[in-house]
């Protein structure tokens, strides 16, 4: 009975061997989640190798498409023409990019120029009450000076019976002028410490455009844009450089070698016109202030128009007469133009 007792007595393991198990199975743990975080990223891996092979695909199928179409005597012309007209969507894109940008980089330093002449008139002025205020502080500290000088006067030439009369009250006549030097200069320095500040004052923060410039900036891009539209209105050379952009190689057919080669010698031309067409700033001033009459906003604080409110290109000619045009270019976000508009 005593040996089967024994065989069931608890088995005393020691606190060691429960501190091995204990890592051991935090261990055990940690593999797994970096198992799992590596298995993970492979399956991530895998999906980018899958993208990449797909892109160069499609990069592949493109070339050979295009070599194609290089071949193919009836298309090659064709294809010259279509990257032509790429290249003037490209251009005027940019040409719409960069006026955008200086333009709200004229605007935004107009802005900072304004207001920071607003600071320094302001510091100027603050200044101004300050230094007067020190002036005034400074009299007021000579004349406490003065009065001291002469209290600390009366005390030294009296003699006598009159020392012993009045020396209790020329004594408090000394500490009275004593103290009021001390406060007076201690307002001196106080103004002075608040003539350093106004000195060490920072310029405001620049806030931006406010909604009204915004809108201003946004008629004037828009005018850019409308007037890029009109300068390769004639010929269809407009319709034709969108058609480029928004389709693919060989899905645009311009006809025979002739006619393609009649495309491209209207679209140099063009080019040289407009090479020579004199400054356009007051024009495009003046579309951008028909378009702001016209124009609609959903809310008070949108900057840019409701597209179907200046959906009309205005087309001013020499004697000021406008025609109108309808083309939404804002709806159909010609040039990317809504990316180039202040928000």
């Amino acid at each position: 009975m005593a040996g089967l007792t024994g065989l069931f007595r608890n088995v005393q393991v020691p606190e060691q061997e429960n501190d091995k198990l204990v890592d051991l199975f935090r261990n055990r743990v940690e593999l797994k989640k970096e198992f799992a975080a590596l298995r993970e990223e492979k399956y991530r891996l895998q999906d980018r190798i899958k993208e990449h092979c797909g892109s160069i695909e499609r990069v592949e199928h493109k070339l050979k498409h295009l070599e194609a179409l290089l071949l193919d005597p009836e298309w090659v012309h064709n294809v010259v023409v279509f990257y032509q007209m790429r290249r003037l969507a490209s251009t005027c894109e940019a040409r719409l990019d960069d006026f955008a940008e200086r333009l709200k980089q004229q605007h935004e330093d107009r802005i900072k120029r304004y207001t920071r002449k607003q600071w320094k008139n302001e510091r100027k002025r603050q200044r101004a009450v300050v230094e007067e205020r020190l002036s005034d502080q400074r009299a007021v500290v000579q004349l406490a000076e003065d009065r001291l000088a002469a209290a600390r006067n009366d005390l030294e030439s009296m003699s006598g019976m009159s020392r012993m009369l009045f020396r209790k009250t020329r004594d408090e006549a000394v500490n009275a002028a004593e103290t009021a030097l001390e406060e007076a200069r201690d307002m001196e320095t106080e103004l002075l410490q608040a003539l350093e500040g106004v000195e060490q004052l920072d310029p405001p923060p620049h806030e931006g455009l406010d909604v009204v410039t915004k809108r201003s900036v946004n008629f004037l891009i828009l005018s850019f844009a409308q007037q890029l539209y009109l300068d390769y209105l004639e010929g269809d050379l407009t319709h034709m450089a969108k058609e480029a952009q928004q389709k693919s190689v060989g899905a645009v057919n311009y006809g025979s070698k002739r006619e393609c080669d009649l495309i491209l010698e209207r679209l140099e031309k063009r080019r040289e016109e407009i090479d020579r067409l004199p400054d356009s700033s007051e024009l495009l001033q003046k579309r951008a202030q028909l378009l702001a009459e016209h124009a609609r906003f959903r809310r008070d604080d949108d900057a840019v128009p409701v597209p179907a409110s200046v959906e009309a290109v205005l087309d001013i000619n020499a004697n000021g007469v406008v025609s109108k045009i309808d083309a939404s270019l804002l709806g159909e976000n010609f040039l990317g133009i809504a990316s180039y508009l202040s928000r």
